[in-house]
């Protein structure tokens, strides 16, 4: 059983910078692979990055790639997203998720879910 709080969103320009948060309560925090996905009004929730539990490889959207970095910190059991040179198609309900099973790249592998913190980007 996992409780999963998201903060750090906010309002920035285009070419701003965010880093997200997604904090985690429960004793088996360590043992999950974790990820980002976002959800734009209208649209379905669709995947961002994702980090593993041991080794902490990374994997993440080509649309992200070199402007995003997921980390994790087991020992504050917190998983964060830099967010850096933000562009108008970013801006979404951020959500992190605890992965479970199948496809890390669908949003049904992940059995927990946060509240979700607000992006969004100005002109």
């Amino acid at each position: 059983q996992v409780q999963l709080v998201e903060s750090g969103g906010g309002l920035v320009q285009a070419g701003g910078s965010l880093r997200l948060s997604c904090a985690a309560s429960g004793r088996t925090f360590s043992s999950y692979a974790m990820g980002w996905f976002r959800q734009p009004p209208g649209k379905e929730r669709e995947f961002v990055a994702a980090i593993s539990w041991k080794h902490k490889s990374t994997e993440y959207a080509d649309s992200v790639k070199g402007r995003f970095t997921i980390s994790r910190d087991n020992a504050q059991n917190t998983v964060y997203l830099q967010m850096n040179n933000l562009k108008p198609e970013d801006p979404a309900v951020y959500y992190c998720g605890t992965y479970y099973s199948g496809s890390y790249l669908l949003s049904g592998s992940y059995d927990y879910w946060g509240q979700g913190t607000q992006v969004t980007v100005s002109s």
